[in-house]
């Protein structure tokens, strides 16, 4: 496996994010090490806040809410994943798949050895974390889910009827089809106009120096393999039996889980923003909770309602 390193420098001087690097080898499923980027801020003593972001992002999309969380006391801790940020990043699209990503996390995850959890994902974040959560789910007390998902492969029909809710059902499909032809993606302008203008509107109305920020990781098109391809990792042939397994697995444990599930969805988001409804539906947990919705919030969410995320999270880790 070839893989590639943004040079330190990228991240020089990033607006909005002064956090400090930390970084853990894990092994590649190839015989060699894959080194991950995350932001660990906070007493060591105090019970973790993992946040964890998705396609395109990185850790720089929590930049906004982890200074409340560590003012309310938390530890925060916020991975940026394989492909992404400052994490190490194979160069060819075929190193990516479902089952890696899930096996280079959950590696980390046993590394890091977080214990009394709560688990933030959204995106990507929600799809590879909540999958880990599950293999370790005495790790974790709670549960917050922001314009995240998870495929329950023996249940499509649960998702396709909160789909119908959707503003756009094809949005994703344009998405992965944009994606799939690109050969190169402007992060930046991704976020800035709204998964490049595959969603109408949703638009962040992002800084120059923002923009430049999530390009950061990026140096050119060598580095996006993981970016350009993972949209694609959720078709069936790029699944594959052992994806598929990972997926029906993880509900079967969600349908199980008593603690706390919170959900917080934009739904202004054409792609995710319905999924809200197929957690507190099957998942025992989510019964009764103050779920919340953001009637113009976009995909990215972090982005637009920070506070009332963190808001969010705090009053979820005080209903345990």
């Amino acid at each position: 496996m070839d893989v590639l390193r943004t040079p330190d420098d990228r991240f020089d001087n990033l607006h909005g994010y002064p956090f400090e690097a930390h970084y853990l080898e894990i092994d590649d499923l190839d015989g060699g090490k894959l080194r991950i980027h995350y932001v660990d801020e906070g007493p060591r003593e105090a019970a973790p806040v993992l946040l964890m972001h998705g396609e395109p992002t990185w850790s720089y999309l929590y930049r906004k809410m982890i200074p409340g969380l560590l003012e309310a006391g938390h530890r925060v801790v916020a991975p940026d994943l394989v492909g992404f940020g400052k994490s190490d990043k194979p160069t060819a699209k075929s190193d990516y798949t479902l089952a890696r990503h899930v096996a280079w996390m959950h590696a980390w995850l046993e590394a890091v050895d977080l214990r009394r959890a709560t688990f933030f994902g959204q995106d990507w974040g929600s799809l590879i974390g909540l999958t880990v959560l599950t293999l370790e789910p005495d790790r974790f007390e709670r549960i917050v889910v922001a314009n995240g998902a998870l495929l329950d492969p023996l249940h499509p029909e649960r998702m396709l009827e909160a789909q119908a809710a959707s503003s756009d059902p094809e949005a994703f499909s344009r998405w992965q089809e944009f994606a799939a032809a690109a050969e190169q993606i402007d992060v930046g302008d991704v976020m800035d106009a709204g998964l490049a203008g595959v969603t109408d509107g949703g638009g962040l109305e992002l800084s120059a120096a923002e923009r430049a920020a999530y390009d950061a990781p990026f140096p050119d098109a060598s580095y996006q393999a993981g970016a350009l391809v993972f949209p694609l990792l959720i078709d069936p042939e790029r699944l594959g039996d052992e994806g598929l397994q990972l997926f029906i697995d993880a509900w079967r444990v969600l349908e199980k889980w008593e603690k706390p599930l919170v959900t917080a969805y934009g739904k202004a988001d054409p792609i995710l923003g319905w999924f809200d409804t197929v957690f507190q539906t099957w998942v025992p947990g989510a019964k009764g909770q103050p779920h919340r919705e953001f009637p113009e919030g976009s995909h990215f969410i972090q982005e637009q309602e920070a506070t009332e995320l963190v808001e969010v999270i705090n009053a979820t880790i005080g209903t345990r």
